[in-house]
């Protein structure tokens, strides 16, 4: 067996690998840095002004959270300033992991101090100024609160990713819907712990009979397939299993109410946005210290409330231990996350498992892989292939073109006699 590695006569591309709302979210952290820097100013004068030993404490808390938001800004910044320079040989898009580790390490810091003054109130109770602590602590829940409404960009995004089409995940895998005449379909491919299938649901109207529709895939490469269908007790599956990449055209064919109808269906393989890899830890980090002083804000508020209503003084420290914990642990769960990439761990099983399937679909073996996360949304992978038939990298790069997360690809050929 020989060994080959092939170079690619492809133009050379740059390495920026940063997520693909990178400059939004370094404009909502530097919001939110003013927000609080002008919080902190407030208070410290305040409490100097008036004597309040309380607001210059928060004030001065209010700073070490701005300096935790200032380190995330600052790798935004530095990612994108230096996105395109080749010194960094897989570009900068870790530089918001090493920032969401540090930060997780402040947040573990933060944890041990809250639960240090805990343990020490429990042991030597000091007398509370309610009337001066709980407006504090309701200013600070505010102004958390507003933090992460700014962060959030000033609405809730939930999941959406923007496909730019109509998609689900449903029942695990991608839904499109469809019109035949009066009735709604709902066509995923299911793959939730089973090999992957076509599904066909009844939306609204009639479900067709199993024998009444078809799909056709076509695939860029010209290649066809077709798929038959049985009856699954409420809904149609297809018999045939679906083979990596899940990108192609479908073509549906269908009898409904007496009339034949046919239909075209986009899948493209997104290699399942919702997973770790898409995740900015930088952003992420940010976002968790706020939460966790608005919660542990929260906290001191019902431990403040309750201790001038019932007398119960342990009641303060109490809610600050809990929220020590809590805290705690978001910040041992963003250090497993962020450590695992910074130590290139394979960033999604799933992944492997698919670009595995696609190139060895054909008899050929797969007898290396390495996948890493670039940044957020980005995979880098080095596939090293053995083949007793005359195909070269082209053949297997195009392969791999149909994972739009696989943004720097390295395929290495071995020709077997």
């Amino acid at each position: 067996m020989s060994d080959a590695q092939h170079t690619f006569p492809h133009p050379p591309h740059d390495h920026v690998f940063l997520g693909k709302d990178h400059d939004k979210a370094e404009r909502r952290l530097w919001a939110v840095i003013i927000l609080s820097s002008v919080m902190m100013v407030a208070e410290i004068i305040g409490g100097a002004l008036f004597g309040s030993l309380a607001l210059i404490a928060d004030g001065l808390h209010m700073s070490t959270h701005a300096g935790a938001l200032l380190l995330a800004a600052l790798a935004y910044s530095y990612a994108r300033k230096y996105a395109r320079d080749p010194q960094f040989t897989f570009g900068t898009g870790k530089f918001g992991d090493l920032a969401g580790f540090s930060s997780a390490i402040v947040l573990a810091m933060i944890a041990l101090l809250i639960a240090y003054e805990a343990i020490e109130r429990f042991l030597s109770p000091v007398p509370i100024h309610f009337n001066e602590a709980i407006p504090i602590a309701v200013l600070g829940l505010v102004v958390n609160v507003a933090s992460a409404w700014l962060l959030s960009g000033g609405h809730h995004h939930g999941h959406s990713h923007g496909h730019g089409h109509a998609q689900d995940h449903e029942h695990g895998g991608e839904t499109r819907r469809i019109a035949l005449g009066r009735s709604n379909l709902a066509i995923e491919i299911f793959e939730d712990n089973v090999p992957p299938r076509f599904r066909v649901r009844a939306d609204a109207g009639v479900l067709p009979a199993a024998a009444d529709v078809s799909i056709e895939a076509v695939r860029p490469d010209g290649s066809r397939q077709p798929f038959s269908f049985e009856q699954r007790g409420g809904y149609l599956e297809s018999r045939e299993e679906i083979p990596e990449p899940h990108a192609f055209t479908a073509r549906i064919r269908a009898l409904q109410e007496g009339r034949h109808h046919e239909r075209e269906l986009e899948f493209e393989e997104h290699a399942h946005a919702h997973g770790a890899h898409h995740r900015d830890n930088n952003m992420r980090a940010a976002v968790i210290h706020v939460i966790g002083d608005a919660f542990v804000s929260l906290l001191v508020i019902i431990g403040l409330l309750l201790a001038r209503t019932f007398g119960w003084l342990w009641m303060d420290p109490l809610a600050g231990l809990i929220g020590a914990i809590v805290i705690a642990n978001w910040s041992f769960v963003l250090l497993r996350d962020t450590g695992s990439i910074l130590l290139d761990r394979t960033p999604d099983p799933r992944m492997a498992d698919k670009v595995r399937n696609v190139i060895e679909r054909e008899g050929d073996q797969v007898t290396d892989l390495h996948l890493w996360r670039l940044g957020p949304g980005h995979l880098g992978a080095i596939v090293s292939v053995a083949t007793s038939a005359p195909r070269e990298a082209a053949h297997y790069r195009q392969r791999l073109a149909a994972f739009a997360d696989l943004s720097h690809v390295t395929v290495e050929v071995a020709h077997r006699p």
